[in-house]
C-alpha cells in the first residue's frame, strides 16, 4: 500500500473518530439542555440562603432563618412558574406579544409591583385561617409557617408540571390550615372563612367566564357581525378601550397601590370613571387613524386591540405582583418576625429583603419555568385573538373589583382561567347556534353529523378536567403535605 493510500485511510479515520466525537457533544448538549433551568434555580436559592446568612449574621435563629428563606425562594420560582401565565397567556396567545416580549413586560411590572406597592401588612397566621393563640409556643408557630411555604411550593411545581394554573394564595391557605391542624387540632381553623375560600372555586371561575362571554356578545354583536366592521369599531373600540381604562385604574387603586394611598371604594369608581371618558375621547381620533385603509374583515381588527392587550397584561402583572407576592411571602415573613422579637401573634409587615426575595424569584420562575404555562393558558385550552384576550383581560379586572365590592375571596388565577374558559364555551355555544340556522337551509345530505359536531369543540375538554380538579384538591393536597411536613420538621427539631 502506498503511502498516499496510508495517509488517505488515516485521514478517513481520524474524520470518523471527530464525528463520533461530534454526535457525542450534540447529544451531551442534548441530554443536559433540560438541566440548565433547574440548575439556574438552585444557584439563585443557593445565593439567597448565603444572602440572608450574611445579613442576619451569627444568632441562635440564622439557620431557621436561612432555611426559610431558602424556601420562600422556591416558592417564588414556582409562583413565576405558574400564577403569572395568567396574566400574559392570553396577549401571548393572541399573538399581541411575543414570548420574550411578555416574559420581559411580566418580569419588570411583577417586580415593580413587589416592590413600590406590596409588602402590605398581612396577619402571622396568613388571612386568618388558624387563630394564633393555637399555636401555643414560638417553636410551634414557626414549623407551622415553614411547613406551609414548603407545602405550598411543592404543591404549585407539581401543578406547574402538569400543566394546571392554580392559585398560589389557595395553596398557602391550604398549607397553612395543614400546619394549624397538625400543631393545634381542627378547632385552631376558622372554617367560616374556609368556606368562604371553597365558596371561591366556583365563584371566581364562573363569575370571570360570565363576563367575559358577555363582551365577546358584545363586540361580535356590536362590530364582528356587522356590514361594515370597520365603520362600526370606529364606533365601539374607543369606548370598549375606555371601559377597560376606566377598569383597570379603578382596579389598580383599590388592589395594586392599596400600600401608596388609601381610596374609598366609591372614590376609586368616580376615578375610574373619569380616567375611562378621557380615555374614551382620546382613543376617537387613534382609531380613526389607526382604521385608515383597513380592509373590511375580521383580521383587520385585531391591530385594534393589540395595544390595549398589551397595556393591560402589564397592568395586571403589576397589581398582581403587589398583591398575591405578598401573600405567597406571607409565611416567610411570619417566621422572620417571629424568629427575631419572638412574637407570633400579632401583624407584622413584610421586610424589604423578603420582598427582593418574591420579587426576583419570581422573576427568575416566570423567564426559567413560565413559557410552558403561558402556552397552555394562551392558545391550548381555546384558541384565542385579541378582541378575545380583551374580553379575558377585562373580565379578570371587573371581577376582582365586584369582589372586593361584595367581600368575596376570590383568585385571579380561577378568574382569568374561568374568563377564558368563558370565551372558549361561548364561542361554541355561538358557532352552534349559526350552524343551527346554516342548516335549516341544507339539504340532509349536506348536514354535519353529530360526532362531526363533536369533534369540532372550540374548549379541550381534556384541560378543563385537569385544570378543574387541581382547583379542587389544592387546598387540600396543601393541607394534608403541610401537615405531614410540619410532624417531620417537628420531630426533627426535637
Amino acid at each position: 500500500m502506498s503511502d498516499k493510500d496510508l495517509e488517505a485511510r488515516h485521514l478517513e479515520t481520524l474524520d470518523r473518530d471527530l464525528g463520533r466525537f461530534s454526535n457525542l457533544e450534540h447529544a451531551a448538549a442534548y441530554v443536559s439542555r433540560p438541566l440548565v433551568a433547574p440548575g439556574i434555580a438552585f444557584i439563585f436559592i443557593v445565593l439567597v440562603g448565603l444572602a440572608a446568612a450574611l445579613l442576619l449574621g451569627s444568632t441562635s435563629q440564622t439557620m431557621i432563618v436561612v432555611t426559610a428563606a431558602v424556601f420562600g425562594a422556591y416558592m417564588a420560582l414556582n409562583i413565576g412558574a405558574n400564577d403569572v401565565a395568567n396574566n400574559m397567556g392570553p396577549a401571548v396567545g393572541a399573538n399581541a406579544l411575543s414570548m420574550g416580549g411578555a416574559i420581559a413586560i411580566a418580569a419588570i411590572f411583577e417586580s415593580a409591583g413587589a416592590l413600590i406597592a406590596g409588602g402590605d401588612v398581612v396577619s402571622t397566621i396568613a388571612k386568618g385561617i388558624v387563630a394564633p393563640e393555637a399555636l401555643n409556643t414560638q417553636a410551634s408557630f414557626i414549623w407551622a409557617m415553614m411547613a406551609a411555604l414548603l407545602a405550598s411550593a411543592l404543591w404549585i411545581n407539581l401543578a406547574t408540571w402538569i400543566g394546571a394554573p392554580v392559585s398560589t394564595t389557595h395553596a398557602v391557605v391550604g398549607g397553612v390550615m395543614g400546619a394549624g391542624i397538625a400543631a393545634a387540632g381542627f378547632g385552631a381553623v376558622d372554617w367560616g372563612q374556609m368556606g368562604a375560600i371553597a365558596a371561591s372555586w366556583v365563584i371566581s371561575p364562573v363569575l370571570g367566564g360570565v363576563i367575559a362571554a358577555a363582551f365577546l356578545w358584545f363586540i361580535k354583536e356590536r362590530i364582528i357581525y356587522r356590514e361594515d366592521k370597520i365603520a362600526a369599531a370606529r364606533v365601539w373600540v374607543p369606548a370598549l378601550v375606555g371601559v377597560m381604562a376606566g377598569t383597570f385604574a379603578a382596579y389598580l387603586v383599590l388592589k395594586g397601590l392599596k400600600r401608596l394611598i388609601h381610596v374609598p371604594f366609591g372614590m376609586a369608581l368616580l376615578m375610574g370613571l373619569v380616567i375611562g371618558v378621557i380615555c374614551w375621547r382620546i382613543m376617537i381620533p387613534v382609531t380613526r387613524r389607526q382604521s385608515q385603509g383597513l380592509e373590511n374583515r375580521n383580521k383587520s381588527l385585531k391591530v385594534l386591540f393589540g395595544i390595549p392587550l398589551v397595556v393591560s397584561a402589564a397592568l395586571l402583572s403589576f397589581a398582581h405582583g403587589a398583591n398575591d407576592v405578598a401573600n405567597a411571602v406571607g409565611p416567610l415573613a411570619a417566621i422572620v418576625h417571629a424568629s427575631t422579637t419572638g412574637d407570633f401573634a400579632g401583624d407584622v409587615s413584610i421586610p424589604l429583603w423578603v420582598m427582593l426575595i418574591g420579587a426576583f424569584g419570581i422573576s427568575f420562575g416566570l423567564c426559567l419555568f413560565g413559557p410552558k404555562l403561558i402556552r397552555m393558558v394562551g392558545s391550548q385550552i381555546t384558541k384565542l385573538n385579541p378582541m378575545r384576550a380583551y374580553c379575558v383581560a377585562l373580565s379578570a379586572a371587573i371581577t376582582v373589583i365586584l369582589a372586593s365590592a361584595l367581600g368575596l375571596p376570590v383568585s385571579s388565577t380561577h378568574i382569568a382561567v374561568g374568563a377564558i374558559f368563558g370565551v372558549g364555551f361561548f364561542r361554541e355555544w355561538d358557532a352552534e347556534r349559526r350552524l343551527q340556522k346554516a342548516r335549516m337551509a341544507l339539504p340532509a345530505e349536506n348536514q354535519i353529523s353529530a360526532d362531526e359536531r363533536r369533534r369540532r369543540k372550540l374548549v379541550r375538554r381534556s384541560h378543563v378536567m385537569t385544570i378543574g380538579a387541581a382547583w379542587i384538591v389544592t387546598v387540600p393536597a396543601a393541607a394534608l403535605l403541610s401537615g405531614v411536613l410540619f410532624w417531620l420538621l417537628s420531630r426533627i427539631a426535637l
